[in-house]
C-alpha cells in the first residue's frame, strides 16, 4: 500500500521550477483568432503575465515578423514587462531560432511552460521540439487560440498526446500560491484574482468587503 504524507507532487509547477515563453499575442494574430473571444483571451493573458511577474518566473516574450507584419504585444504583456527585450523572428516554430533557446538554455529549467496565438502552428511548434529535446511542457490553454475552435482542439489534443500538460491561467496563478498561508505572495495572488479571476475573483471581493475573509483565515 502506498503511504501518504503532505508533500505535493512532483508534476507540480513552482516559482522557480519553470520558465514562461509567451509566443506571437500580436494584433495581426488576434484578427484571425476565433477559438476564444478576445476580450477573454486578452484577460487570461494579462492574469497568466501578471502571475509569472509576481512569482518572479523567469520569463520569455517572442513574436513574429513584429515591424513587416504582426504588430505589436498585447498591451497587457508590456504592461506587467515593460523593459523586457522581445525576440523577433522569422520562424513559425520559436524553438528554429537559435536567439530562443539560446534564452531557453540561460534559463537552465527543465520544465518551459508555453502560451500564445496560434496554438495549431506557433504553440504546437515549440512544444513538440521542446519535448524531444527533453523537457517536460505545460500548455496555457486559454491563453492561446487558433483560426476556429476545431483548429485549437486538435493541436491541444496533439500536445497532449505528445506528453504536455495543459493548464489554464487560473489554475497556473492558484499552483504557483498553493498555499494561503504564503503570506508574502497572498495579496499579489488575490489581487490578480480579483481583477481577472472571473466569477472566483468576484467572490473573493465580496467576502474580503462583506465579512473581512480570506482564503487563508489569517490575512
Amino acid at each position: 500500500m502506498p503511504n501518504a504524507s503532505p508533500t505535493p507532487g512532483k508534476s507540480l509547477l513552482t516559482p522557480d521550477n519553470h520558465a514562461l515563453i509567451l509566443v506571437d499575442h500580436q494584433s495581426q494574430m488576434a484578427f484571425a483568432t476565433h477559438s476564444i473571444e478576445l476580450p477573454l483571451l486578452r484577460n487570461n493573458t494579462a492574469l497568466l503575465c501578471k502571475a509569472a511577474a509576481g512569482f518572479r518566473v523567469p520569463t520569455l516574450l517572442t513574436t513574429v515578423a513584429e515591424k513587416s507584419f504582426s504588430g505589436p504585444l498585447f498591451p497587457e504583456i508590456k504592461e506587467v514587462f515593460p523593459e523586457a527585450k522581445v525576440i523577433d523572428r522569422t520562424t513559425m516554430n520559436c524553438w528554429e531560432d537559435p536567439n530562443v533557446t539560446d534564452q531557453v538554455n540561460r534559463f537552465d529549467k527543465a520544465r518551459v511552460v508555453f502560451a500564445g496565438l496560434w496554438t495549431g502552428v506557433c504553440i504546437v511548434g515549440p512544444v513538440l521540439s521542446a519535448i524531444d529535446q527533453g523537457f517536460q511542457v505545460y500548455v496555457i490553454t486559454d491563453a492561446s487560440g487558433d483560426v476556429s475552435q476545431e483548429a485549437h482542439e486538435r493541436a491541444v489534443q496533439r500536445m497532449v498526446q505528445a506528453g504536455a500538460i495543459p493548464m489554464t491561467s487560473l489554475q497556473y496563478l492558484l499552483e504557483l500560491q498553493r498555499d494561503w498561508a504564503r503570506g508574502a505572495t497572498y495579496a499579489m495572488t488575490t489581487g490578480v484574482a480579483v481583477a481577472h479571476g472571473g466569477g472566483y475573483g468576484l467572490g473573493v471581493q465580496y467576502a474580503k468587503s462583506m465579512f473581512n475573509a480570506s482564503e487563508g483565515g489569517g490575512h
